[in-house]
């Protein structure tokens, strides 16, 4: 009887890891998409002018660290190892890199 139950709670959690690895790994394929939305938001005239355009470009690269961020922690702390997060992994790196060039492009002239 023990040793059932205890087969029990291990499919659980290993049930409950497999729901985790899935959300995590969904949202950070989801966060792959959101950068390319500034495309069509600056085909408008306002978002071309300061300072909405200086706010949407800063909020985007925080955005794109932010990714980079959650998903390298997916990766390493919640052990979330599976082929499309280590695409993703690739993906939302490289775009907390630019990121990050981008905010210092603004921040470093205001500096100096």
């Amino acid at each position: 009887m023990n040793e059932n139950s205890n087969m029990t709670e291990n499919n659980n959690m290993n049930g409950d890891n497999h729901m985790k690895n899935t959300i995590l790994t969904l949202i950070s394929t989801l966060m792959l998409f959101a950068p390319w939305t500034i495309l069509p938001l600056r085909t408008n005239a306002w978002a071309l002018e300061s300072p909405a355009a200086e706010i949407m470009i800063a909020s985007y690269a925080v955005f794109m660290i932010f990714s980079g961020i959650f998903t390298l922690t997916a990766y390493l702390k919640a052990h979330v190892q599976n082929s499309l997060i280590k695409v993703c992994l690739v993906i939302n790196g490289m775009y907390a890199v630019g990121g990050a060039a981008a905010l210092a492009m603004m921040v470093i002239p205001e500096i100096l």
